[in-house]
């Protein structure tokens, strides 16, 4: 069979490419193109556009760019249209992908949605597209389902996938056993003194415009905890001039790319930017600040549209504040200080967290093997009504 998949993020290049593995385990003719990154090229897919092309974040940086927006859907219509899959899957990406729903929809092609788009957040109106436009929903959140049902929309939890990319991680040869404290290989090409008070990771995301946001405010907190090695989760695909620039005045901190478990898997805590890197952080059960700091202007928009009580997906997922969020203007080098401190030192506060972890590991592993399960999924409803 023939297969579309559009993912325009690193999170769903990641999962795009475990679910493209497991397609291939259940149809070895599967033909695959996609809109994604390296991973899911790697697994075998045929890149028709990076997501690195593709990503703009904020209502401000989206008007801006419109033209290379609507530029991208009609050349991606043009190519799907050109190749006649079977199936259209979709993961995540709402702006650009419900879109393409609707018109694939009109094609007679079939759309099938892995990893639903965040609409009981904001914009909960776009259910009824969905409905229309979408065959088959796979979430990938608990809450997911019960949501949908309120909108008389039937949708399939499959598990969430970063469980089991980071058991695999921790169960690899290359993988380090979590919770590590031996940072001596680890920091071999670092240049860093070696120290015995540990690692904290700074991931402050993975486009230009939010790094310049909030690593500038993380690299000031390093400041404050000298005896500690400090080491940024560089993004693939920026340039090295970009980030060392920012890192240059800063004796106790450095970088990896494409190390990101790695780091994760031995440090004592983490600052992190809202988005997947937080579930990443607390299924690595590493205490963290979650730190948000937009545009002004998009912030205020957002501030008056979402819905939702927290923006981290941990503290959404439990309904409870596990994670400190320090969003916009609470994001200060003074508030993140205080909050890096107490996850440092304060043994009660590191107890709890490490319970809240487990329990939210607990709640996502219920659906099983995700990729596999959205694979099979995927699978049989295209073959059932083929």
């Amino acid at each position: 069979m023939q297969y579309y998949i559009i993912a325009g993020e690193a999170s769903g290049d990641l999962h795009g490419s475990n679910l493209i593995k497991e397609l291939r385990k259940l149809d070895t003719s599967a033909s695959i193109r996609c809109w994604g990154g390296d991973k899911m090229e790697a697994a075998g897919a045929t890149l028709v556009k990076h997501y690195r092309d593709l990503a703009f974040m904020g209502f401000v940086e989206v008007i801006k760019n419109l033209r290379t927006i609507f530029r991208n859907i009609n050349f991606c219509k043009k190519d799907i249209a050109a190749n006649k899959p079977d199936v259209l899957i979709l993961i995540d990406y709402p702006g650009f992908n419900l879109r393409i729903a609707e018109w694939a929809k009109q094609q007679g092609i079939k759309v099938i949605y892995y990893i639903s788009p965040q609409v009981w957040a904001w914009k909960e109106n776009r259910v009824k597209g969905i409905k229309a436009n979408v065959d088959k929903m796979l979430v990938i959140l608990p809450f997911e389902k019960d949501f949908y049902k309120k909108w008389n929309y039937e949708v399939e939890y499959v598990g969430h996938p970063l469980v089991e990319v980071i058991e695999e991680f921790g169960s690899a040869p290359y993988g380090m056993e979590l919770g590590a404290q031996n940072t001596t290989s680890f920091l071999t090409n670092t240049q860093l003194p070696i120290t015995n008070s540990g690692l904290v990771a700074l991931l402050p995301g993975s486009r230009k415009q939010e790094i310049l946001k909030k690593l500038p405010i993380m690299l000031e907190v390093a400041k404050h905890f000298t005896a500690y090695q400090f080491v940024v989760a560089k993004a693939p695909g920026l340039e090295e001039s970009f980030y060392n620039e920012l890192l240059a005045p800063y004796s106790n901190v450095s970088s990896v790319v494409n190390k990101t478990y790695q780091l994760l898997a031995q440090s004592k805590a983490a600052l992190v930017t809202s988005g997947t890197a937080t579930l990443e952080t607390a299924l690595f059960a590493v205490p963290q600040v979650i730190c948000y700091k937009g545009n002004s202007i998009s912030y205020q928009i957002a501030k008056r549209l979402i819905k939702i009580k927290y923006i981290g997906l941990v503290n959404l997922i439990m309904d409870k504040e596990v994670v400190k969020e320090l969003i916009q203007n609470e994001l200060t080098v003074e508030n993140c200080t205080r909050e890096l401190e107490a996850l440092l030192t304060n043994e009660n506060k590191q107890q709890q967290l490490k319970a809240d972890y487990a329990a939210l590991k607990k709640l996502l592993s219920q659906g099983g093997h995700a990729s596999a399960n959205a694979a099979k999924s995927i699978y049989n409803f295209v073959t059932l009504t083929a």
